[in-house]
């Protein structure tokens, strides 16, 4: 298959921010005195804080605003952002195939948080378009996320690479029918 497009996801894949995501959560759950485990939030990486949060509040009879919690987690998050560092694996696979054909990155993160991202790691100039969580109707595992950043870099997805972390986000990319890359693989010492 000739690759003529690039998609990546960011958290976890091309910034080591799930750490850091975590530390936020970790307040933010006890707070609203939601439980939260840690091997259940990887399982949900890629799921956009508002559905985790209103997912968590329906299972544990606890009321939120689950919009409202989900702003409160991401300036839990953003005093952190200092430490993202890149995943330098992924991150010279975008620096390599910069110009030469079009990238994205699908992300489901919010634009603010996932552009401060790419900006503080210097990597933003490397895409031709960023698509989020507030940009499509249906999340990972749905392919919508996936099958929008190609649509923006106009590359039908059946000549798209894309690169994840998650299990969710594998599910996504294989049923926009684009090739898949999973990070964890890559990383692997």
């Amino acid at each position: 298959m000739e690759i003529k497009g690039i998609v990546f996801d960011c958290d976890g894949t091309l910034a080591d921010t799930m750490p850091l995501h975590w530390r936020a959560w970790q307040v933010i759950a006890q707070r609203h005195k939601l439980h939260f485990p840690e091997d259940r939030f990887y399982a949900l990486g890629g799921v956009p804080s508002r559905d985790i949060l209103k997912m968590l509040s329906e299972e544990q009879g606890v009321s939120i605003d689950h919009v409202a919690v989900s702003h409160e987690k991401e300036n839990a998050y953003l005093p952190l952002m200092a430490e993202v560092e890149p995943i330098h694996a992924v991150v010279e696979v975008a620096r390599a195939n910069h110009g030469k054909i079009p990238m994205a990155v699908a992300s489901g993160g919010t634009q603010i948080i996932v552009c401060q991202v790419l900006e503080h790691l210097k990597i933003r100039h490397l895409f031709d378009a960023v698509v989020t969580s507030e940009m499509v109707e249906n999340q990972k595992p749905a392919p919508d996320i996936f099958l929008e950043a190609a649509r923006l870099i106009g590359v039908p997805p059946q000549f798209c690479r894309a690169y994840e972390d998650t299990d969710l986000g594998m599910q996504a990319i294989r049923a926009a029918g684009m090739d898949a890359v999973d990070v964890r693989q890559l990383l692997i010492r």
